[in-house]
């Protein structure tokens, strides 16, 4: 039986985040990366390996049927550049990249969205779904029957419990943990290391156990 041939991949962002999902794709063996895209004073160095080769201007020259994209820039408080670049890639028609760490657990009954990641050791169990363009981080744990709207970080080793919901733009930070069932509204904070245990609003951050909105 003839080796199945690897799919060309380009990198969108080249800081840390995109060096642990470029061992998170050497590990699929499912891509050949072809390069990073960045700032322009990037252009011809490495990151492990792999050419910094255009800048953002450049997507138009670039994006063909037969290549696929990831963004790899990182998500914090904002998500902004991570929006930006997911829609410039959509406008262009670009394919994007869903990479799932062998090491990760995902039920054959979730489903996950174009351009996400699940990072090393990460579980998503039966019955949820993850947005598009959103990180599910190393360790992170989403039980069965939630819903992660688009664009959002699932960090390290948090803990989603069953039939919560996540709405869109939403930062869930790493260690922290939300009760089954819970909401959490559209562009929510949760600090590392939160208890929620009551539904979030919108556009706020919530910090502490129990989780209580700072702003």
């Amino acid at each position: 039986m003839q080796p199945k041939s690897k799919r060309s991949i380009i990198l969108m962002g080249g800081g840390g985040h995109c060096s642990s999902v470029i061992d998170v794709i050497e590990s699929t063996g499912d891509y050949l990366i072809e390069g990073i895209i960045d700032k322009p004073e990037l252009i011809g160095r490495s990151l492990l390996g792999y050419k910094y080769i255009a800048r953002d201007e450049d997507l138009p020259e670039i994006v063909k049927p037969d290549n696929y994209f990831l963004i790899t820039v990182g998500q914090t408080e904002s998500n902004d550049v991570r929006i930006k670049l997911f829609c410039l890639l959509s406008a262009l028609n670009a394919n994007f990249a869903t990479v799932i760490a062998p090491s990760a657990r995902v039920s054959k009954h979730a489903v996950i969205g174009k351009g996400t990641v699940v990072m090393h050791n990460a579980f998503v169990n039966a019955g949820s779904v993850i947005g598009e363009n959103t990180i599910v981080n190393t360790a992170a744990l989403i039980e069965h029957d939630c819903s992660v709207g688009n664009h959002c970080h699932i960090s390290t080793c948090s803990v989603v419990n069953g039939e919560v919901k996540i709405g869109d733009d939403c930062f869930i930070g790493s260690n922290s943990v939300i009760r089954n069932g819970i909401i959490i509204g559209r562009n929510t904070i949760v600090g590392a290391g939160a208890v929620v245990i009551n539904n979030t609003e919108m556009d706020s951050v919530y910090v502490g156990n129990p989780a209580r909105k700072i702003r």
